[in-house]
């Protein structure tokens, strides 16, 4: 298994006005791959939040490989 860093990601406005994407958290992630990594953050996202859908707290999910030096 490989692990991955998953952002959750919301759109906010910010100052004068203007858009900002914020981060609403990250967790490491232990998977198979990409996408079974965003299924177990989103639930365990959804678990830590309390929450019934990851999407009241965030707009998108970023899954990168966790940089680990060797």
């Amino acid at each position: 298994m490989a692990t991955y860093v998953v952002r959750f990601m919301k759109n906010v406005l910010g100052e004068y006005g203007r858009q900002s994407e914020v981060c609403q958290g990250t967790l490491e992630i232990d998977a198979a791959d990409e996408n079974e990594a965003k299924e177990r953050a989103k639930a365990r996202f959804c678990k830590e939040q309390a929450l019934h859908d990851w999407s009241l707290h965030a707009d998108r999910i970023h899954v990168r490989p966790a940089d680990f030096p060797s």
